[in-house]
């Protein structure tokens, strides 16, 4: 397990942020700054990733439910997914519903899906090698130019974990990574008004799939949002999850 960050105050029920694919637990810091004003926050490099780069493996969904549930250490916790986390906090509720308060997902591939496309840039990933999975996949997300202007350090990094990004990519193509009807707990299903075609379409279906799955969609937000929109992510998103647990209160 790397570095794992936890901020703000002691509180009964903890947040847990999990990040996607080819991120790092820093992409959650802005959203953790908004929750730990309340809430005890969690967030970390997944396996495979920045500090843990050197994770053996295996990078599926239910190695990165072990880590969750590791971190969580039998702490009630809201869990906080971007993009391929929300699968992994999924499989957590699935896993320790008496544990798991609520969940939210953003913008979360259903990459197992018949109609999902296959040309996304998790697919386009899939077709090239480890070492140029993650540049593919950048690419695809960020353009060619922001790419070039990346420093070669981080170029350097990003590519490193492209064995990371191939091996859960390939899992969530497989298999549902999740039973729906074992997700008891309150989930929240999040896409931003700019996000990419699939994942406006993807929202909704994952909300139906779920006993208690809710649409909230982000204006002028993409699927950066975590990053880009951190306030109103947390007031729509995450917010909720927490008055609902009984423990919120304000305390700076």
């Amino acid at each position: 397990m790397g570095e794992v960050v936890e901020t703000g105050p002691d509180s009964e029920v903890i947040v847990v942020f999990v990040h996607g694919s080819l991120d790092r637990g820093a992409g959650m810091a802005r959203l953790a700054r908004e929750a730990q004003r309340t809430h005890r926050t969690v967030r970390f490099d997944r396996r495979g990733y920045g500090a843990n780069l050197d994770h053996p493996g295996p990078f599926d969904v239910p190695g990165n439910a072990d880590d969750v549930v590791q971190i969580m250490d039998g702490r009630p916790a809201v869990l906080v997914g971007h993009s391929f986390g929300g699968n992994i906090a999924l499989a957590v509720a699935e896993r320790v519903p008496h544990l798991v308060r609520g969940v939210t997902t953003y913008e979360t591939p259903l990459s197992w899906l018949d109609w999902w496309p296959q040309n996304s840039a998790g697919g386009s990933a899939l077709q090239a090698s480890p070492e140029d999975a993650a540049e593919t996949f950048l690419v695809r997300m960020i353009g060619q130019q922001r790419w070039e202007q990346l420093p070669q350090k981080t170029k350097d990094q990003r590519r490193a974990e492209g064995k990371a990004l191939r091996g859960e990519l390939l899992d969530l193509r497989e298999r549902a990574p999740w039973n729906a009807g074992s997700v008891r707990c309150p989930v929240l299903c999040g896409h931003g008004t700019r996000g990419m075609d699939h994942h406006i379409k993807g929202t909704p279906r994952l909300a139906e799939m779920l006993p208690h799955g809710t649409v909230v969609t982000l204006d002028d937000a993409g699927h950066g949002a975590p990053v880009s929109h951190p306030r109103e992510f947390h007031e729509l998103l995450v917010r909720p999850h927490l008055e609902g647990s009984g423990t919120f209160s304000v305390t700076s």
